[in-house]
């Protein structure tokens, strides 16, 4: 079956286009362009009309794709920065203008399940799999996702701490000053603490990291030169590398992010917030590593649809 799959996050708005048979997903298409839909949402409550113009514009590239590829079935899904605005529905009513279809605002709890659905799938019957049970945590511009279980998720908690919306409400210095870090750890420890109470974080044996800030931090960590998701997916990162990598991002200047080699453009200023998010979760969990994903809710949302 060929299903195509819009996730619409806080950052970015990405596409995946792919052949889905007996079990195994192959890529047709997969595509990211960074609109920053939530910006400002933590301030305003509601969407800017220059954040739903950059949308907009996206999703009028992917109906393109959707068009020239065929897929069966269609679902578009929108996480964080969606299910806190006022105005969402003009939002709705954009994309359904686009792709003839109305995008699924999913709840916190819908964004977990797929997302460990898109993580795990291909770890099931692998014998180079990490020790189960999973948490896996997706690092968003609006939220963080805490899921643990082992083969299908057992707790899971979205929270509202992500790099978006840790940058807009902390780290707004050039570089962020001692201060704004300081604020952006409380908040974040805070959302880590609300997750342990629902999530039993030290039941798991394994962390699995995913989403863009997660997949950075670990190219930054291998010190490549440019992006390559081949080496990225299924990296082990220390907890030690991790810390050097936020440590060093948060006192960079945005120009000196701007040159690292790995560095998405629509990552360089909240980079550091995401960075810091993973770090708080390794020192305070006490895990020593994260296996790095390169499959996450977009890949959660190609296979539920091809169910």
């Amino acid at each position: 079956m060929r299903v195509a799959a819009i996730d619409c996050g806080t950052n970015s708005i990405r596409l995946l286009i792919a052949d889905i048979e007996n079990g195994t997903l192959t890529d047709v298409t997969r595509q990211m362009i960074v609109v920053r839909l939530g910006e400002g949402v933590d301030k305003t409550g509601e969407f800017s009309q220059a954040a739903l113009d950059r949308t907009f514009a996206a999703t009028d590239e992917y109906a393109k794709l959707i068009s020239q590829h065929k897929p069966e079935k269609v679902r578009f899904v929108a996480t964080s920065a969606s299910r806190d605005v006022s105005n969402r529905e003009v939002f709705v009513a954009g994309i359904k203008s686009r792709l003839g279809i109305e995008p699924n605002v999913i709840s916190g709890d819908e964004e977990a399940r797929l997302s460990f659905l898109g993580a795990t799938a291909d770890l099931v019957n692998n014998p180079d799999a990490p020790a189960t049970p999973y948490l896996v945590v997706d690092i968003g511009g609006g939220s963080t996702e805490f899921v643990l279980g082992t083969n299908a998720p057992e707790q899971a908690l979205s929270t509202n701490v992500g790099c978006v919306r840790m940058t807009e409400r902390h780290l707004i210095g050039d570089p962020p000053t001692a201060q704004q870090i300081a604020g952006a750890t409380k908040d974040i420890d805070e959302a880590i603490d609300q997750a342990a109470k629902v999530v039993q974080l030290s039941d798991a044996r394994s962390l699995i990291g995913l989403a863009g800030s997660v997949t950075t931090v670990a190219a930054l960590a291998l010190n490549l030169s440019e992006y390559k998701s081949e080496v990225i997916h299924g990296s082990r990162i220390s907890a030690d590398q991790v810390h050097k990598v936020a440590t060093d991002l948060l006192a960079m200047p945005r120009a000196q992010r701007a040159e690292l080699g790995p560095m998405h453009p629509g990552r360089i200023d909240v980079i550091g917030g995401g960075a810091l998010v993973l770090d708080r979760i390794m020192q305070k969990t006490g895990i020593t590593e994260v296996v790095v994903s390169e499959r996450d809710i977009l890949d959660g949302i190609a296979r539920d649809l091809a169910k």
